[in-house]
């Protein structure tokens, strides 16, 4: 609970980073596949496809086609990676300190 409280900051800069990811790169994979694709058939969806990909949770069930979309698909998913990793080393270090705090308490 100590680690949490300490810890809302980041992960509310994490939860306004996903929003703003998944807005930018749904959009922008709404441009580059409607045309083609017909998952892609509004920039929710688009959306949708992002947050699944940034989460790196990947149903499948929308999957980019053109060269292009398969490009930006590659590099979001890595941003994703990226993305959840970040955040577990500023929650670990929390929790070393609460850790720390605790253990001199005793």
């Amino acid at each position: 609970a100590v680690v949490s409280t300490q810890s809302t900051g980041e992960l509310g800069l994490l939860v306004l980073l996903l929003f703003i990811f998944s807005v930018s790169f749904g959009s922008l994979m709404y441009y580059i596949e409607h045309a083609t694709n017909p998952q892609f058939n509004s920039i929710m969806q688009g959306c949708w496809w992002a947050i699944v990909t940034i989460t790196t949770i990947g149903y499948g069930d929308v999957v980019p086609q053109t060269w292009l979309g398969k490009i930006v698909g590659s590099f979001v998913l890595t941003l994703g990676i990226v993305f959840l990793a970040l955040p577990m080393t500023i929650i670990v270090g929390k929790f070393s300190n609460v850790y720390e705090k605790e253990k001199d308490r005793e």
